[in-house]
């Protein structure tokens, strides 16, 4: 168990990790969409907005729409629910995944993002005969200000594979909190 840093920074995006604050995670594939391409949307107006919305289109090579990559991710985001963390959402998408979690006692968000990303790797790399980078390196966090934010956060990460046009209601993507 490690201490909460508050906000920091590992050279790319400033994070925020303090305990039992619920946060709204984004964490995409290596090869999801160029560091060129994420740094020109970063300098624009809702950049957040933007680069999901090319996350949504599919960029990359999307090994979690193999349907054991998307099922392996979603056991090992339930895992330590309860335990390390308490997962409010989740929804694992083709290039990206969406996560609204809230760390517990002394488990800080950087280490619980960090054991998704390294046990999902290794095992989708094995799967795939694959060596090298499976997730970006940074993930993307926000904390909820207030119920309302946390609300619409929910709704946001549970509609995704709707708006994306991957199924028709919520319920009917298997690798997602919604469905449960």
């Amino acid at each position: 168990m490690t201490q909460p840093k508050g906000w920091h920074s590992r050279g790319y995006l400033p994070h925020f990790d303090s305990p039992e604050t619920v946060q709204f995670v984004t964490f995409r594939l290596a090869d999801s969409m160029p560091r060129a391409r994420i740094e020109a949307l970063r300098s624009m107006p809702d950049a957040m907005l933007l680069i999901d919305q090319e996350l949504d289109t599919g960029l990359g090579a999307c090994w979690p729409r193999d349907a054991e990559i998307a099922t392996l991710t979603q056991e090992t985001l339930l895992h330590f629910d309860g335990e390390r963390y308490r997962l409010l959402a989740w929804c694992i998408m083709p290039n990206h995944v969406h996560v609204v979690v809230e760390t517990l006692e002394a488990h800080t968000l950087s280490h619980v993002v960090k054991s998704w990303k390294s046990f999902t790797s290794r095992r989708a790399n094995a799967r795939l005969g694959r060596t090298g980078a499976f997730w970006d390196a940074d993930y993307f966090d926000r904390y909820m200000r207030n119920e309302d934010h946390l609300m619409r956060t929910i709704e946001y990460v549970e509609n995704n594979p709707v708006k994306a046009g991957l199924v028709d209601k919520t319920a009917d993507w298997p690798w997602s909190s919604a469905r449960r």
